[in-house]
Formats: structure tokens, sequence, C-alpha cells
């Protein structure tokens, strides 16, 4: 394993040469497998698009219909997850999230944080040092941020299969190079610098594990994680990892993905917004008939979100695993009352309805919103950690229900106008590093910007007509543009933002993920022209 890239303050830290030599051992072991993995994905999306619809898989109805096993369940320090707070891991981020009075905090490396080699890295050295209580920060206005006396318990979120870390490159056995994993990366700097700590102060190794497809991928990650714990002399079964359900095809497959980790799984989490785009994604090209309308009518209470959600929770009891629920994007704004107002009272009744479905804790993005949450989960909770025990044998979910995409809804110019306002300014933010950033009032992250620019292209596509009569072209995204551009404020990245988003958005192939192509261009070849 080999450094491409010029060290930042501490790195020396986290990119020991034993942290490599083990990096090089989980790619050894793992690196090919990814590949096919991600081979199969690509299949996959070939078979939906030529019209297959997905279904539950007649080959592993055995796992489905025996009833006696369980997983792991939660870890020492997971029992209660009533509020997890999410956030990226840069310090400032890090203290807050530590001080916030959630249960948890969701320690993101992946869609909440922009992987640039400084935020890779840095993010390492947070965690590292919140584990042992040796964080501080102190900003650029003198104010001084400190760990209060209780902290959440951390679960870390790697990146998901499909991204690659170009600044650590891999030779394998037959010497050929490559740029790592950046899932493996992530988990591996952070499991073998603090895997024993974490059990020393009482909890453990916990990991939220992202962008899964199915069934077989959630094997390589349980294989991932018995190879990781016997590499360390670990207790097997240590590793407690949670797993968002966020793509169409992973929903299909709950139940299976549970058994393939049920030696180191604690729940399952519902990851609303790459879901939406997940759909998105795969039926993009399959007629009217799935075509979503505006975002903001893609309601957690429309059909095709109520039926996996409800099956989430009940595939989740079934098997004594936590049920997580997803996050609400709205946020308060200090300065502004109304919008602080309208933000509490749109997360009130999200939480109430996913703390009444059965959930056993949930999501928020700020830390204003913790006693909120709270409040919705307590009163259904009470004293009890979880509702685990609460089993739904009224929940009776069809493949039909899984894509009943009918929603009472239109798309409307102000939606077009927002689609490319949001994954604009989302990439610029993206650009410079700022992985989540607060825009008009909601908190974005490249999931809500995958849904905007995907929903850009299905419209152009499918040639959809908005409610007022405009035929959505490629003018008139380009029109939008340019009044986005207009207003922008300048010093930004804006023009380098343009040329993402036209390139994710307007041309006639469909990139799976806009942060592939921006990441290498961008996060990589510029910064290391600008360095050189």
């Amino acid at each position: 394993m080999e450094i491409t890239a010029d060290s930042g303050d501490r790195f020396y830290e986290i990119l020991t040469p034993e942290a490599l030599n083990f990096l090089t051992r989980l790619h050894d072991q793992f690196a090919g497998r990814r590949h096919d993995r991600l081979a199969a994905r690509m299949e996959s999306r070939k078979h939906i698009s030529n019209g297959r619809n997905l279904r539950f898989l007649p080959e592993t109805a055995a796992v489905r219909e025996e009833p006696t096993w369980r997983v792991a369940g939660a870890g020492p320090g997971l029992e209660d997850r009533r509020v997890e707070i999410t956030g990226p891991t840069d310090r400032k981020m890090t203290v807050n999230a530590m001080n916030s009075g959630a249960k948890v905090w969701l320690a993101d490396q992946e869609d909440a944080t922009s992987p640039t080699w400084d935020n890779v890295i840095g993010g390492q050295i947070s965690l590292h040092d919140a584990i042992r209580r040796q964080i501080d920060f102190t900003s650029s206005e003198g104010k001084e941020y400190r760990l209060g006396e209780t902290t959440p318990t951390i679960v870390m979120r790697p990146r998901g299969w499909h991204l690659v870390e170009k600044h650590l490159r891999y030779t394998d056995r037959a010497g050929q190079r490559s740029p790592a994993s950046g899932s493996l990366v992530d988990f591996g700097l952070y499991f073998f610098h603090n895997a024993k700590e974490l059990i020393e102060r009482g909890t453990g190794p916990y990991f939220y594990i992202a962008k899964i497809e199915n069934h077989l991928e959630a094997r390589l990650w349980d294989d991932v994680f018995t190879f990781a714990e016997n590499a360390l002399g670990i207790q097997h079964g240590t590793i407690r990892a949670t797993i968002l359900i966020e793509t169409i095809p992973a929903a299909f497959e709950m139940e299976e993905i549970l058994y393939e980790l049920r030696e180191h799984c604690a729940g399952l989490n519902a990851g609303r917004w790459d879901y939406i785009f997940s759909i998105i994604k795969n039926f993009r090209g399959r007629g009217a008939s799935f075509v979503l309308p505006d975002r903001a009518d893609i309601t957690m209470t429309v059909p095709f979100m109520r039926a996996y959600t409800e099956l989430l929770v009940a595939t989740c009891h079934k098997r004594g695993a936590h049920a997580i629920g997803g996050m609400s994007a709205f946020i308060p704004n200090r300065r502004d009352p109304e919008v602080t107002t309208r933000a509490l009272a749109a997360v009130t009744a999200d939480k109430r309805r996913e703390a009444t479905d059965g959930f056993d804790g949930t999501w928020v993005a700020h830390p204003d919103l913790v006693s909120t949450a709270r409040a919705e989960f307590d009163a259904v909770l009470g004293d009890r950690p979880n509702q685990v025990d609460r089993l739904r044998p009224d929940v009776h979910v069809t493949a039909d229900d899984l894509l009943d995409l009918r929603i009472d809804g239109k798309v409307t110019d102000a939606g077009v106008a927002s689609n490319v306002s949001i994954a604009v300014r989302y990439i610029e933010s993206w650009l410079r590093g700022v992985g989540a950033a607060a825009i008009d009032n909601l908190m974005e992250d490249a999931a809500t910007a995958e849904i905007s620019r995907s929903q850009l292209w299905q419209w152009m596509h499918q040639r959809v007509v908005t409610a007022e009569g405009t035929l959505i072209t490629r003018a008139i995204v380009e029109r939008e543009l340019e009044a986005v551009l207009d207003s922008a404020p300048a010093g930004g990245r804006f023009g380098e933002a343009a040329e993402v988003f036209r390139a994710v958005t307007l041309e006639e192939d469909f990139p799976t993920f806009l942060t592939l192509t921006a990441y290498s261009q961008y996060l990589v070849e510029n910064a290391q022209a600008v360095a050189a």
C-alpha cells in the first residue's frame, strides 16, 4: 500500500507502517471480491432497465421461512438508540456531535463528507482523539469547543463499495496497481487504531454500512469483519454493524442481509434519501409510470415509502434487530424563528410517525433537533431502551407494494428550478470540501443532490411536461443553471460545479454516482496540480 499524496499534520499517527500493512492484508483478501460484486451490480441494473422487475428471491425462501434464527443484536452502548445525530468528522462537528445529547453519533465518512485527503485522514484523527477524550477545537473567532461529561456511542460509516481512495495505491500479488477501496480504507484505519481502545472503554467497534444492494454484498462485509477480528485477536462477533437499506434491490433482501451478518448485526436503517435516488436510478428509463413528482411530494407516507418502512420494522423485530428511522431534511435556523417553528413541526410529525410505527430510534442532522426527536421516542418507549419486542404481524408487504410509485403530486416549474439550484449549490460545497450543507433551510448531502440531478435527467428523457405546461428539455435546465450561476456569490467553485452538473445531468449517459467523476477530476487531479 503506497501513499501517493502529501501528508498533513499528524497524518503519520494514522498512516503508520502497521496500519498500511493491515490495509494491504484487507485488500489481498477482499479487493477481488469487491470488484466481482460491483460487476454484479451493473448486471442487475441492466436487467432492470430491460424490463425485469425485482422480486423476493425464491432461492433464499428457506432463510425467510426459518423462524428461529436471530441476529447478535445490540453491543454494549447500543442498547438505547432513540436519537442518533449524523454528521461529518471534522474537529468542530465532532465536538458538537459528542456534546449534542444524542445516544449515538453516526460519524460519517460517507455522504456527509467530501472525500478530500485532508477530510479522510483528518476525520480519522478526530475519531482517534474523540474516543480517547483528547479532542478540542478553537474556531477562527476564538470560540473554544471541548467535550462534556456525557457523550454518545460512536458508530462510524465508511464509504460504500463503489468508491475508491486514490491517495493510496494498492499493488496486488500479480503486480497490478489500482486505487485502494474507500470502504476498506475507512473501515480498516478506524478498526486498526480504535477497536481495542473502544472495547476497553466499554463499547466496541461499531459501523454503519452504506449502499449495499444484496445479501452477497452483506456476506462480503461479514467476511471482512471476521478477518479483521482474527487479525487483531479480537473475539468474533465484537463488531456490530447497522445496515442502511437505501437501495431498492436491498429492500427485497432485508431478511437475507440480516442473516448473512447475523453474528455481527445490530440492525437496519431506513436510508430514505438514497432509497428514493435508487428507485429513480434503476427505473429512470422504464416509462411514465416510474416518473416521480417534485421531491417535496415524495413524503414518507406515499405508498412505496410506507411499504418499505413498514417492512423494515417488521423484518428487524422478527429477527431481534434494531429498526432505525431516517433523517428529515428540515433544520432549524437560529436567526429565523419562523423557519425554526416550521422545521420543529415537521421533525416532530416525522419522529412521531416513526416511534408509533415501531422504530427503535431515529436520525437528526442538527443538535437543536435532538430534544424534539427524543420527546417523541420517550413518549412511546418510556424507560425501555427500545421496542424490539414489538412484532408487527399486521404487516404484509408484497413486491408490488414496494414498487407502487403512484403519488398524488406534480412536476412543476418550481421543482425543476429547485433541483437545479440544490444540485449545483451542493456540488459547489462538496468541491470546497464540505459534504453536508444547509441549503434553503434543508440539510443536503450527496444523497439529496443525487435525487435532484437524477430527477432532472429522468424528466428530460421521459419528456415530462410540468403542471404549468413546460416541456422539460436540456435548454430549460440550462436556463435554470445560468440563473443559479448569475446569483452565485463570488469566490466559490461554481464554474467547476456547473461542469460537474452538466456531466452528470445533461449527458446522454447516466453516471451511477455523481461523486465518481467529480472525485477523480476535482478532489484528486486538480488538487495534486495545485499542490505541484
